[in-house]
């Protein structure tokens, strides 16, 4: 049966303190009341360095059973090395990032600006060599990247494409997977994100993606979705806003 799992984009916010977070809540303490809110995250920091072993069990046992974290890969693999002669720094991310155990959702390949179709051999190589017991989820920022030639790969390897809620990046309704990944991120040139509080109330935007996102639960297909602090400041009250619309 299809599912939707809602979060954000990151928990490590110490401006949510007194908000979503109690008063005194600690840093440490920040998932786990994360994590009686909301079932699902985007991990943020694994884009900037590999977790050790101690640091996804940790995760892991600080949320309760049905929890699910989807993780960014290193930008080692993606923005340094541009997913060439990586693929020791794959396989420790993989082996690491699978203590999740049960609790692990989807993986985000999520290519630079300057990753276009003249890449595309690399990443059509990479794709195809991704292990399969994983489910896994390419995101773009190169809008001429979105073409058939790329839905067809992604779907041969059953891996879904990134919808995003993104100012330089044309809407898309292609599925390639079996679920739906959506990440809202915003406009940093317009938010602030760090204040705690909705900045830009984005009520209309949200119940356009409501609709879409009724009608994809329509289909066989789970769905993932998080907000960035960029979307309208506060992406606590956006889960919010959005799970009471498809209510």
């Amino acid at each position: 049966m299809n599912t939707l799992h809602v979060g954000t984009m990151g928990w490590s916010y110490d401006f949510w303190v007194g908000k979503l977070y109690p008063e005194g809540t600690t840093p440490n303490e920040f998932l786990a009341e994360y994590s009686k809110h909301f079932s699902t995250v985007e991990v943020d920091n694994t884009f900037y360095r590999i977790p050790s072993v101690e640091i996804v069990e940790n995760w892991r046992a600080q949320t309760p059973g049905g929890f699910l974290f989807s993780a960014k890969f290193p930008r080692a693999i993606t923005h340094i090395k541009m997913l060439q002669n990586c693929q020791q720094e794959v396989d420790v991310f993989l082996e690491r990032i699978a203590y999740l155990q049960d609790k692990l959702g989807p993986l985000l390949i999520q290519l630079p600006y300057n990753f276009g179709p003249e890449h595309f051999s690399l990443l059509h190589d990479f794709l195809n060599n991704l292990p399969k017991s994983y489910r896994f989820v390419l995101e773009v920022r190169n809008k001429e990247m979105l073409e058939e030639k790329l839905y067809t790969v992604l779907r041969e390897n059953c891996i879904a494409l990134a919808w995003v809620d993104h100012p330089f990046m044309p809407e898309i309704d292609i599925t390639t997977a079996d679920f739906a990944y959506i990440r809202w991120e915003g406009d940093r040139r317009k938010m602030n994100g760090t204040l705690g509080k909705i900045e830009i109330a984005k009520t209309d935007r949200t119940k356009k993606w409501a609709d879409k996102i009724r009608k994809l639960l329509e289909s066989p297909l789970d769905v993932f979705g998080y907000f960035s602090k960029y979307y309208s400041g506060y992406p606590p009250s956006d889960v919010e806003q959005l799970l009471s619309l498809l209510r």
